[in-house]
C-alpha cells in the first residue's frame, strides 16, 4: 500500500516532460519547433530504453532500495543545469482585460477542434504503444518461454534507438509532404507493423517489427506535439500542453487495460489485432479531423 501511495505521489508531481515540452515550444523559433520537440521526444525515448536496462542490472547488483535512492539523486542533479542554463522569457503580469485561454484559442478559426483532435491523437497513440508493449512481452513468452527476457530486452532496446533516430529526423519528411500526411502514413504503417506481430513466425521477426514500430512511434509523437505547438497561441501553450499530458497519462492507464483485458479473455494475437485496429483508427482520425498547421 505504501508503494502504491508513493507511486501516486510520484505521478502527481512528475509533470516534467509536459513542462519541458511547453517550454521548448514557447522558446523555440516557430520554424524550428518541430525539430526541437523531436529532440525532446528522442531524449525521452532514449532514456526510456536505457533506464530499465540500467535499473535492472543495478537492482540485481545492489538491491532495489539503492536504485530508488540513485534515481532520486539523479533527478536532483538533472535539476541543476535546468536552473543554471535554461532561460525562460519573463512572465508578463496577467492583464485581466485580455481574453482567457479558451478565448485566445477561439480567435484562431478552427484551432479548437483541431487541438481536440490532436490531443485525442496523443492519447490514442499512447494507448496503442502501452498496449503493444505488454503484448510484445506476452508474445515472446509464448514463443520462447523463459528465454524471452533476453530477447525482450533486445527488442525494446532496438525500439528505443529507432525511436530516438526517428524523433530527430522526422522533420525531413514533414517538410516534404506536410504534418498531416506524414502522421497519417506513419500511423497506417504502425498498424501494419503491429499486425505483423500477430503473424510473426519467430522471435527475429518480432524484434524487427518492434524496431519498426519504434521508428514510426518516434515520428507520430513529436509530429503531433509540434502540430499542437503550432496551433496554440503562445500565451496558452503551457495550459494546452498540460491537457495533452493528461491525455497521455490517461493513455498510459487505458492501454494496458485494453491489451491485458483482451489477452486474458481471448488471446494475445487477438489483442494485438485490436491494437492494430486502434492504430488504423488513429490514421483515420488524423486524416479526417486534423489540419495542416501554418509554419
Amino acid at each position: 500500500m505504501q508503494l502504491v501511495v508513493l507511486r501516486f505521489l510520484q505521478g502527481a508531481t512528475s509533470g516534467t516532460v509536459a513542462a519541458a515540452t511547453a517550454l521548448v515550444a514557447v522558446e523555440t523559433p516557430r520554424q524550428r519547433v518541430g525539430w526541437a520537440l523531436g529532440v525532446v521526444t528522442s531524449a525521452v525515448a532514449l532514456g526510456g530504453a536505457i533506464g530499465p536496462v540500467v535499473g535492472g542490472l543495478a537492482g540485481a547488483a545492489f538491491g532495489l532500495r539503492l536504485v530508488f535512492l540513485a534515481g532520486g539523486v539523479l533527478l536532483l542533479i538533472s535539476m541543476i543545469p535546468v536552473l543554471i542554463i535554461v532561460r525562460e522569457s519573463p512572465l508578463k503580469p496577467r492583464d485581466r482585460s485580455r481574453p482567457g485561454m479558451l478565448a485566445l484559442i477561439k480567435q484562431r478559426p478552427g484551432a479548437l477542434p483541431s487541438l481536440a483532435i490532436l490531443i485525442g491523437a496523443q492519447g490514442l497513440i499512447t494507448v496503442v504503444n502501452t498496449a503493444t508493449q505488454q503484448l510484445i512481452v506476452l508474445r515472446l513468452i509464448e514463443m520462447l518461454g523463459r528465454a524471452a527476457s533476453t530477447v525482450t530486452g533486445i527488442a525494446f532496446g532496438v525500439a528505443g534507438l529507432t525511436n530516438s533516430v526517428s524523433a530527430i529526423g522526422y522533420t525531413t519528411v514533414t517538410r516534404r509532404i506536410g504534418y498531416v500526411n506524414a502522421l497519417t502514413i506513419a500511423s497506417m504503417f504502425l498498424a501494419i507493423t503491429i499486425g505483423v506481430l500477430v503473424v510473426a513466425p519467430n522471435a527475429v521477426v518480432v524484434v524487427i517489427a518492434v524496431g519498426g514500430a519504434g521508428l514510426l512511434y518516434g515520428a507520430v509523437v513529436p509530429a503531433t506535439a509540434a502540430m499542437i505547438g503550432l496551433e496554440t497561441p503562445i500565451e496558452a501553450q503551457s495550459t494546452v500542453f498540460g491537457f495533452n499530458a493528461s491525455a497521455v497519462a490517461f493513455g498510459f492507464f487505458l492501454g494496458p487495460l485494453i491489451g491485458g483485458g483482451i489477452a486474458a479473455s481471448s488471446n494475445v494475437k487477438d489483442a494485438l489485432a485490436v491494437t492494430a485496429g486502434l492504430a488504423m483508427l488513429l490514421a483515420f482520425v488524423v486524416a479526417i479531423g486534423a489540419r495542416e498547421p501554418s509554419r
